[in-house]
C-alpha cells in the first residue's frame, strides 16, 4: 500500500544522517516511490531464482537473509527495525537472486521498486548522492562483518555482536543467529550462559 509522511518517519531519520533532506523532497520524491509491505513470521519477501524486486527498510520487525547449502540453511544477514536489507546485487544488477529473505517476526517494511528508485537518483544531484553515500555505508558494514569472520574468535564475534544488539536474542532463535554469527548451537549455548552470569 502507499505510504504516508508518518510511515516514512523512521526512515528520512535514517537517510538524515547522510544528506540534509528537505520536507518538498520528502513529499514530492520519496513519498510517491515507497510502498509499505506487511509480513507474517515465516513469509518469504525475497525467493532465490528471482529478481530482488525491492530496496527493503525495516519499519518494524526482524528478517534474515540466507542461502541453502546441502539443505542446511546459511544465514549471512540479521536485521531489524532501523536497517536496510535486499538480495543487493540482484537488485542492481537485475539478475536472479541467490538468497532468500524471510520474516523472522511480523515485519513491515518500506520498500522501492528498482525502477521507482533511479527514478529518485535521477531527480536531483542530493538524492543521487544520498544513494551513494548510503551504498558505501552498506558496503563498510558488510566488509566489517567479513573481517570479523576471518579475525574474531567465535566468543569475540558474540560478545561484541550482544553488545551491539542486546535485544535481538530475544527476538531471533538460538539456531539463527548461531548459523548468522557461525557459531556451533552447543557452543553458542555456552555463551549465552555467560551473558546471563555478567548481569
Amino acid at each position: 500500500m502507499n505510504a504516508t509522511l508518518t510511515d516514512i518517519d523512521d526512515f528520512v531519520t535514517f537517510l538524515r544522517q547522510f544528506v540534509t533532506i528537505s520536507l518538498e523532497e520528502v513529499k514530492t520524491i520519496l513519498l510517491p516511490a515507497i510502498q509499505v509491505r506487511e509480513f507474517n513470521k515465516r513469509d518469504i519477501v525475497t525467493r532465490a531464482g528471482e529478481v530482488e524486486a525491492f530496496m527493503n527498510f525495516i519499519k518494524k520487525g526482524t528478517l534474515r537473509k540466507y542461502y541453502v547449502q546441502d539443505k542446511d540453511e546459511i544465514i549471512v544477514q540479521i536485521s531489524i527495525d532501523g536497517h536496510l536489507i535486499s538480495s543487493q546485487e540482484s537488485f542492481y544488477t537485475r539478475t536472479p537472486s541467490e538468497y532468500f529473505i524471510d520474516a523472522v517476526e511480523p515485519t513491515t517494511v518500506l520498500s522501492m521498486q528498482y525502477d521507482a528508485l533511479e527514478k529518485v537518483f535521477a531527480s536531483s544531484h542530493n538524492l543521487e548522492r544520498l544513494g551513494r553515500l548510503v551504498t558505501e555505508h552498506t558496503m563498510v558494514l558488510k566488509d566489517k562483518w567479513q573481517f570479523s569472520l576471518i579475525r574474531q574468535t567465535p566468543r569475540e564475534r558474540f560478545l561484541s555482536f550482544v553488545d551491539k544488539y542486546p535485544e535481538i536474542l530475544q527476538r531471533v532463535p538460538q539456531k539463527y543467529l548461531a548459523s548468522y554469527l557461525n557459531i556451533k548451537p552447543e557452543t553458542f549455548s555456552r555463551f549465552k550462559h555467560l551473558t546471563r552470569q555478567k548481569h
